[in-house]
Order: C-alpha cells, then structure tokens, then sequence
C-alpha cells in the first residue's frame, strides 16, 4: 500500500470543525490552530494551515476489503469494473466523472448497516446511490470509496389508503409507486419531472411542477428509516410511526430531507398520497414579453387560484421544446398550466386564469382535456433538459436553480434574461413559477473549457441577485459539489457552522458522501 500521508490545505471553517479530531498534529500545532481561530473569531481572517494527515482514505480500500464487502452482500453483488464505476461516477449533471473504488448492490437494509459499518471502522467514504437523476454532481465519488447502490431495495412496504400515506423501499421511483397505487384511486404528486427514487427526492428536498399545490418533499414526508454513518438503524419519528403532525422533540425527519446522503443513508420513507383528481385540464398560452408572463403568474396566485402546475417557459426553450419533442407551438415566453378538482372547479378556475391573462395580452389558449394530449405534452415539458442539450450535441446540462419569493419573481426574470444577452450566452429559461423557482439549462460541452468558466460566472450572478431578492441558490435540486461556494453566503458563516456541528455529530469520521455542502 502507497504512503496514506498526505497534505491537506484547510480553511478555518473546515478547522473549526476538526482540530479535535486532527492525526498527526502535535500538541503546538493544535494551540496555534486554536489561536488562528481566535483570530478569526475576532474579524482577523485569512490565515491558512497546512498539515499531514495519515488517512488518505480511498487507499483503504483493498483486495481484503472488497472481500469483507463481498462477505456481507454476496459475491454477485460486489463490482470494481471500471463500467461499473464510471456508471456509479456521475449523475445527470455538466461535472466530470469521479469514480468510486467499488460498488456495491445492497438488497436489504441490514446490508446497508453492515456496510456503513465496514466503512465507518476503516474511515472509507461511502457515496450512497438511487437512481443517478441529480442535477449537482451529488453522487460523485470525489474521495474515492464505495459506492452504495440502493436501487434494488424495491418494495412498496404498506399503502394505508384510508390514511393517504404508504411507506416504500429506498429503490423505488417515484413513476413505480404511482403504478402500484393507481387502483386506489391516490398518486403520489411530487413530480421533479425525472422517475427518480422517492428516498433520493428525499435526501434533495425535490419538488417540481406541481409542488405550488401539493408542496415539496419537505411538506409531503412522515417519517423515514436511515441508516447512520456507524450503521445504526433510525427512525426519524419513530418505528412504523406515521402520523400527519407531531410536536414529540427535534424535527429529525426534516433533518434529513435535503442532507443529501452527508449525514445518513435513507432507506425506506413514509410519504402522504393524494387523491386523483376528479377532473383534469391542461393548456398552454403565450404572451408577447417575458413580463407579462411572469405578471400572469403572480396575479394568479394573489387571486388565490388552486392552480395545479404553472410552468414558464421563455422562447429559447419553446423553441428548443419544439425541435425535441415534435411540436410546432409559437416561439414566444409562454405559460403551461394544469387543474386540477371537480368538474366545475377546474372550470372556474380555468375561467379566472384566462381571464388573467388575457389581461396581460396572453393569446393561443391551446386547451388539453384529454389524457393522452395532456400526457403527451407534460412529458414534453419534463424532456426540456434533454431538449436542451441537444442544442449542442454531446453536450451535459448545467442547471441554474434559484428561487425567490413570488412578488420579486418577475424582476429576477427580466433581469436575468438581460444578464444572458449582454454575455451573449445560450440558455433557455424554465421555471417552477408558481413556487418562485426557475432554471437556465445551460448545454456545456467540455471540449469548450471557456464557455463553462463563462457560465458558471453567470450562475453565480444569478445566485447572488436571488438571495439579494431574500431567496436561494438551490430551489430544489441540492447544493451538491456545484454549488458548495455559495452556500455560506446563504446562510452566513454561523449557519454553516451549525451545519457541520450536525455533521460532525452524526458522521465524526467524515465518511458519508464527502465534498457534498461542505468543500472537500
């Protein structure tokens, strides 16, 4: 085995959190960590200390420990492929491939807590993986490590339709789950657009198009079973507990959701269900300017309309919309709308809505009551990603995600579209707008080095004039390894402290998805 040494160069944030727990660092050297962190504290930032470690931590994972793995998971279910890794090195994201060590299929949740404890004993990085659908390098095995594949864990545990909630397996998406219900007569509406995992919609706090009436994951979990670093076994709010409020102690369920693998492996949730919707209308309308789009959709949530979905979609993406996906609607800023309720609400409200905006010199309505219609062109609206990239072929997306609150959403809009003309960049805007939330699907081609430096400036901008709007860098889809440099200036230094307290205390051996939120 080569030398494990090797040097580190850590930030005083990253001290603050760790100088207890330093290897290899005398007695003299704490104290002037100490001190360097004293004068911080007092406004005197800046120094910088560098040190040896001796838990080169990917180096652990040898011939002997792929067996151990293979001793608890079985033979089969145990790969170091290189096709294998890079399969497991990467999501849907522009990052570049890091590969893990070894990948490994768990089938159960004791397979889950028995390896976390292997790691955990040997101080291995453990990447936990679902369906491989983020958009922030999330699943990326920045430190080497395993990569621990929970796709299989396939069961739907109970569905309580009396109740509107059912408990599922961490493998099964959200696409499944609402396959296995249909005969109930409840789905499950949290819709991010990819059939991505439901525990992996946990771990992101994902929402999507219909989270401006439904809500996002936050708002729709009950309770889930986590698997800690150590390999413990925790329910969030109790075993087999799954009551619709609670004031028992810490919010540990909320806790969870978003952590996104750093603090606990998720591998069964407890989730609410709704019922389907008696009635069910589509449409599309498109207006002359972006404002008068995105006015539209701040009128119709001050109106108090139940709207379903109210996706926006700038001229770039309809004109890419209609290239992928066969279409021929106007290339202009447009509105994709859904009602859901009884017949006669749905056209109440599509009543209201049209009249909105038309107001707002809205024209085209293009109505959808027919499912295949309407299907057909939700799944159009989900593929926009793709639609995209394929802009520039071979190109990955990078994603934007910003949100802010609904009455600023028009000029963070505007302004941003400005922010992509004067740097003349490609990128069609889409957005969640009903919640405040909206993206720019950037197509980045590697070969081209200089338009990523390009527009991750840009995203950075449009970071930064959202949480000047009082909103967020990250909507939904995580701060992942892509947007780690932003989330202090979010929550402020003290915040992200009390994050990595958390942290600490749940993964004191740092093991658990690292370089996800905090830097390497």
């Amino acid at each position: 085995m080569r030398d494990m040494s090797m040097t580190l160069d850590l930030t005083l944030t990253s001290l603050l959190s760790n100088c207890d727990r330093l290897q290899g660092v005398n007695m003299f050297s704490q104290k002037f960590i100490r001190h360097a962190l004293l004068l911080s504290s007092r406004g005197k930032s800046g120094i910088r200390c560098r040190f040896r470690s001796t838990q080169a931590i990917a180096e652990k994972v040898t011939d002997g420990f792929v067996e151990d793995l293979r001793s608890i998971v079985g033979k089969a279910n145990v790969s170091t492929a290189e096709a294998v890794r890079d399969q497991h090195g990467h999501d849907e994201s522009y990052h570049e491939t890091t590969l893990p060590d070894a990948v490994v299929f768990a089938q159960s949740v004791e397979h889950v807590s028995k390896v976390a404890k292997l790691c955990n004993d040997n101080v291995v990085p453990l990447i936990p993986f679902g369906s491989g659908t983020g958009l922030e390098g999330g699943i990326n095995a920045l430190k080497g490590g395993v990569c621990l594949d929970i796709s299989q864990m396939k069961n739907v545990i109970e569905v309580n339709a009396e109740d509107f909630d059912c408990t599922v397996e961490s493998g099964v998406t959200r696409g499944e789950l609402n396959s296995y219900i249909r005969d109930t007569g409840l789905n499950f509406p949290v819709d991010p657009g990819a059939d991505a995992s439901v525990c992996g919609m946990c771990a992101t706090s994902a929402s999507g198009t219909n989270a401006v009436r439904y809500g996002t994951m936050r708002e729709n979990v009950l309770n889930m079973e986590v698997v800690l670093a150590d390999g413990t076994v925790l329910w969030t709010a109790g075993k087999n507990k799954r009551s619709r409020k609670t004031s028992a102690g810490y919010n540990l369920t909320n806790l969870f959701v978003g952590s996104e693998g750093t603090l606990g492996i998720i591998t069964k949730a407890t989730i609410r269900l709704y019922g389907i919707p008696e009635a069910t209308l589509s449409a599309v309308v498109h207006f002359p300017s972006i404002q008068e789009a995105v006015d539209t959709t701040v009128q119709v949530m001050q109106c108090g309309v139940p709207i379903a979905r109210i996706e926006f979609l700038d001229e770039a993406a309809i004109d890419a919309f209609n290239k992928y996906s066969k279409f021929d609607m106007k290339v202009a800023p447009s509105l994709f709308l859904e009602f859901h309720g009884s017949p006669s609400s749905v056209e109440e409200q599509k009543e209201v809505v049209e009249e909105i905006a038309k107001m707002n010199n809205g024209s085209n309505f293009k109505w959808a009551t027919n499912a295949d219609e309407r299907n057909r062109l939700w799944k159009a609206r989900h593929e926009i990603v793709y639609a995209c990239t394929a802009l520039v072929p071979g190109s990955k997306p990078y994603s934007t995600d910003v949100c802010v609150p609904i009455s600023n959403l028009p000029a963070v809009i505007v302004q941003t579209k400005e922010m992509l003309k004067k740097e003349n960049l490609v990128g069609p805007i889409v957005g969640h707008v009903g919640d405040g939330n909206f993206h720019i699907f950037f197509p980045v081609d590697h070969d081209h080095p200089e338009a990523l430096t390009k527009i991750k400036a840009m995203s950075e901008k449009m970071s930064l004039l959202a949480m000047e709007m009082h909103g967020t860098c990250t909507g939904e889809h995580g701060i992942g390894m892509g947007k780690r440099e932003l989330l202090e200036k979010e929550v402020g230094i003290e915040g992200l402290r009390a994050m990595q307290i958390v942290k600490n205390a749940f993964d004191p051996n740092q093991i658990l998805n690292p370089g996800k939120i905090f830097p390497v």
